[in-house]
C-alpha cells in the first residue's frame, strides 16, 4: 500500500510487484513500414481489440523491413528504401508516440529478413542484399551504435521472408525462401551467446512470407505457404512443429505478428487490411482484431510484452 502522502516508497512498490498487485502496462504492438513503400507506424494494445492506431512515422520509407523490441524500446532493421537494400537500425519508445530515431547501422545491408529479441540483444538474420544471406546481426537494444556479427543461419539455409520469435533464451527462425524453393526449416540459436544456428526440427509446411508470436515457452507460426495454417512448437524442446489451427480468413499472414504472453496477432493484407488474434497456450482458429490503417505487407512488427521478455 502507499504511505499517508499517496507515495509508494520502493521497497513497498518492490513487494507489491512481486506480489503481482503492481499494475502491468499495456501490451503494445507496432507494426512500421510495408511494401508499399511506406513510412507509417501504427499500433495496437494487443489486450483490446479494434483498429490500429497512427503512431508516427520512420525515418524514411522503407519496402520489408524487419523488427524486435524490449520492454521499452520498439527497433527497425534494413528493409529497401525504395529498391536498394538498406542498412539503417531505427528505433521507437515504445510509451510514447512519434517518428523513430537514428540507431546505427547492420553489419550487412539487408531485408526481407528475420527479428527476433530478448530484453538485450536483438537479432538480425537471413534475407536479401545483393544475394541471398545466411549472417546474423546482432544489436544491443539499449543502446545506440552498429551491428555486431552474430554467427550464421545453418549450412545451405539462406531465407528470404522467413518469419522469427524467442523466448529469453532462444531465438527460433523458420521458413522462408531459399533461392529456389520455399523451405520448412526450423533452427535456433542462443541469445546471449554468438554462434551458429543449430537445427530445431521442420514445419508442416514448407512456405515463405511467415508469421510468428510467441510466449515465453511456445511459438506460433503462420505457414504462408499453406493457406493460413498455424503450427506451434515448444521453445525450450526441438521437434517438428504441430497443428494449432487456421486462420479464420481467407488470406494468409503476410504483415507481420506481434504477441504478449498471452495473445498473438496476425496483420493480413486483404481489402480490410485485418488483423485477426489467437490464444497463445491454447489451440484453436484466430479471431477477428480490427483493421489496420496500411496494408501490412512486407511489414516489421514487435511488441513490449513478446515471449523474449
Amino acid at each position: 500500500m502507499p504511505n499517508y502522502s499517496g507515495v509508494w516508497s520502493l521497497p513497498t512498490h518492490l513487494q507489491a510487484e512481486a506480489a503481482g498487485n503492481w499494475p502491468k502496462p499495456p501490451s503494445y504492438g507496432l507494426w512500421g513500414g510495408n511494401s508499399n513503400n511506406t513510412n507509417v507506424i501504427q499500433y495496437i494494445v494487443i489486450e483490446t481489440t479494434g483498429n490500429s492506431t497512427d503512431f508516427g512515422d520512420l525515418t524514411a520509407n522503407f519496402n520489408y523491413p524487419q523488427a524486435f523490441a524490449s520492454s521499452s524500446r520498439g527497433v527497425w532493421t534494413g528493409g529497401q528504401d525504395p529498391t536498394n537494400a538498406s542498412n539503417v537500425i531505427q528505433y521507437v519508445t515504445i510509451f510514447s508516440t512519434g517518428n523513430a530515431t537514428d540507431f546505427g547501422d547492420l553489419v550487412t545491408a539487408r531485408y526481407q529478413h528475420m527479428g527476433c529479441s530478448n530484453s538485450t540483444r536483438g537479432l538480425s538474420a537471413g534475407g536479401y542484399g545483393t544475394a541471398f544471406l545466411t549472417s546474423i546481426d546482432y544489436t544491443t537494444i539499449a543502446t545506440t551504435g552498429n551491428a555486431v556479427a552474430f554467427g550464421d543461419l545453418a549450412s545451405n539455409y539462406k531465407p528470404a521472408t522467413g518469419g522469427a520469435h524467442a523466448s529469453p533464451t532462444r531465438g527460433i527462425f523458420a521458413g522462408g525462401y531459399s533461392a529456389t524453393a520455399n523451405v520448412n526449416i526450423i533452427q535456433y540459436v542462443t541469445i546471449a551467446s554468438t554462434g551458429d544456428g543449430t537445427d530445431f526440427g521442420d514445419l508442416i509446411n514448407a512456405g515463405n512470407a511467415v508469421s510468428q508470436a510467441s510466449s515465453q515457452t511456445r511459438g506460433v507460426i503462420n505457414e504462408q505457404g499453406s493457406a493460413g495454417t498455424l503450427s506451434y512448437i515448444t521453445i525450450a524442446s526441438t521437434g517438428n512443429a504441430l497443428d494449432f489451427g487456421d486462420l479464420n480468413t481467407n488470406q494468409t499472414s503476410v504483415g507481420g505478428a506481434v504477441s504478449s504472453s498471452i495473445r498473438g496477432v496476425f496483420g493480413f493484407v486483404n481489402s480490410l487490411n485485418t488483423m485477426h488474434y489467437i490464444t497463445i497456450a491454447t489451440t484453436g482458429n484466430s479471431v477477428d482484431f480490427g483493421d489496420l490503417l496500411a496494408g501490412g505487407s512486407g511489414a516489421g512488427a514487435c511488441s513490449n510484452a513478446h515471449g523474449g521478455l
